[in-house]
């Protein structure tokens, strides 16, 4: 028996009142968020980078911590940074003590770069290769719990899963011809879907795919899902249900949205317009407040850390998460 099988022969196992009695599935492999937040939006404000941006009295890469910090069956968190910002991001996270934070990593000058980057951490913490890893857009700060979780059930079936959102346009293919853009294909509309994050990999596929692709000299994805696509097409990707809310900040004119989405889920009255600052102060509310690493009994914050001590503390964390395997 293969040890994914293993799993699902756990899971298949539990009382038939455990959806009831748990909040949900348990995890006997190491689920990890890798939260993005290396890039510098140029084409939001280069002199304000949107990450560090306020929505709803918040920091924009707070809310999107925040949404994998809160899920029960997340057990890990790496976020990337922009070194130019990392001060700023290691004192909002050492302030609202997220525990579940391992390690803040310098991501790349690019998106892959950066995914790239996580990727070698987490190997050289010794990762198991059947962890789950899901790759998230910072500057996607209101996922829904609903999608994470899609993802990591997705992950039991299959080798990768992302979020998307139905296309409600049709949605046109084009080329170019004679120096000239044209359609070249228009897709049925229920088979066109927005992406979306996060994007769910074992580790060992996203790996072996990025393996694969850095000895093409064309490759430049944007997307974590088109490395596994094109690299390795006998890998299904499952598509998990994402929603409207999840969108990307990228430009001024997404604040405005974003700031309603806010207000709902903080339960206060839609804003009537955006207020944009950064928000490096008491402002950034609603984290728990200086907890305990339930691994070590030391305090959670990791950002004093150096590299050697992080990759420490993530080696006894998946040790643990693999002792637990055979129970």
């Amino acid at each position: 028996m293969t040890e994914r099988e293993s799993e699902q022969e756990q899971e298949n196992h539990m009382p038939e009142n455990a959806a009831e009695s748990a909040p949900a599935k348990p995890q006997t492999v190491p689920v990890v968020a890798v939260v993005l937040a290396a890039g510098f939006g140029t084409r939001f404000d280069p002199n304000n980078p949107k990450q560090l941006v306020s929505v709803g009295g918040k920091p924009i890469v707070c809310w999107s911590i925040e949404a994998f910090e809160t899920n029960a069956r997340v057990s890990d968190i790496i976020v990337v940074v922009n070194p130019q910002v990392r001060g700023e991001v290691e004192r909002l996270i050492d302030e609202a003590g997220y525990p579940k934070v391992r390690m803040i990593i310098n991501g790349g000058r690019e998106r892959v770069d950066s995914t790239a980057a996580a990727l070698t951490a987490l190997a050289d913490a010794g990762i198991p290769a059947n962890a789950k890893i899901l790759i998230h857009d910072a500057v996607r700060p209101f996922v829904e719990q609903r999608s994470i979780d899609g993802c990591i059930d997705a992950l039991d079936e299959l080798d990768a899963a992302t979020v998307a959102y139905a296309s409600t346009d049709t949605v046109l293919l084009t080329e170019f011809r004679d120096g000239r853009k044209v359609v070249r294909q228009v897709p049925d509309r229920p088979h066109t879907f927005r992406a979306q994050t996060p994007q769910a990999f074992r580790f060992d596929t996203i790996r072996h795919a990025y393996e694969l692709a850095s000895a093409d000299p064309g490759f430049h994805p944007t997307d974590d899902t088109r490395v596994v696509v094109d690299y390795m097409p006998d890998s299904a990707v499952a598509v998990v249900d994402g929603s409207e809310s999840n969108l990307k900040i990228t430009t001024m004119a997404d604040i405005p949205a974003a700031e309603r989405i806010a207000a709902q889920r903080l339960g206060l009255p839609a804003m009537t317009s955006a207020t944009v600052s950064n928000a490096f102060g008491p402002e950034a509310t609603g984290a728990p407040m200086g907890p305990v690493d339930p691994v070590t009994g030391a305090p959670a914050n990791m950002s004093h850390m150096t590299r050697e001590e992080a990759k420490a503390r993530m080696h006894a964390i998946f040790a643990q998460a693999a002792s637990r395997m055979g129970r």
